[in-house]
């Protein structure tokens, strides 16, 4: 039976992490000039490859850990420093500006900065692998595929959400969010080193 306790947590956690609306802000940037043909194409191709990535991380992120010789609080500890400065560049309003020249603006391309660092970056990648410690591989997994199923409804609908949803909106809602983020990765750090400090003779 999986506990689905802590499902709400993570699906809020994976939300703050992933940002969908700053990721559907560059999309859309990006294949404003596409025919809706290509926009779609470029848009499940990005969530296909993310979706991908995020699996993989979800079935092989600790082995990962044990070839490397990093203990979970090791690398709990090193991903709160990347939430955090996430988190900080969030709040303080970072920019979401086009990331690759119009001249290159294929749909592989558009997809390939979509699903990373964009959607599955090495916060979300931390964030998984600390969750699934956490709470379990299948209710980590769940959560992951919510944030990333309503991504696909976000940016399959690019020009009816944009119609709805402005730039300004987006840039204030993920400066709220960054803040989140911000606490999550003081609290990866905080609670790694303790279990670090606790460990040491």
């Amino acid at each position: 039976m999986v506990d689905l306790t802590h499902l709400p947590q993570l699906v809020v956690l994976f939300f703050v992490i992933f940002d969908p609306l700053a990721s559907f802000a560059v999309f859309f940037a990006l294949t404003e000039e596409m025919v809706p043909v290509q926009r779609r194409r470029a848009a499940l191709l990005g969530l296909l490859v993310a979706t991908v990535l995020s699996l993989l991380v979800l079935a092989l992120g600790t082995a990962l850990l044990a070839l490397f010789d990093t203990t979970i609080d090791q690398f709990r500890v090193a991903g709160g420093i990347v939430l955090g400065l996430l988190g900080l560049r969030m709040s303080l309003g970072g920019a979401l500006e086009p990331t690759a020249p119009a001249a290159e603006r294929s749909a592989q391309a558009v997809a390939a900065v979509i699903a990373t660092p964009l959607l599955t970056g090495p916060a979300a990648i931390t964030a998984i692998i600390v969750s699934v410690q956490d709470y379990g591989r299948p209710v980590t997994g769940l959560a992951v595929a919510i944030v990333l199923a309503g991504t696909a409804v976000l940016f399959l609908a690019a020009p009816l959400v944009r119609r709805v949803v402005n730039r300004t909106l987006i840039q204030v809602l993920s400066t709220t969010l960054g803040l989140i983020t911000l606490a999550w990765g003081v609290r990866y750090v905080t609670e790694g080193l303790a279990a670090i400090l606790r460990a040491t003779p």
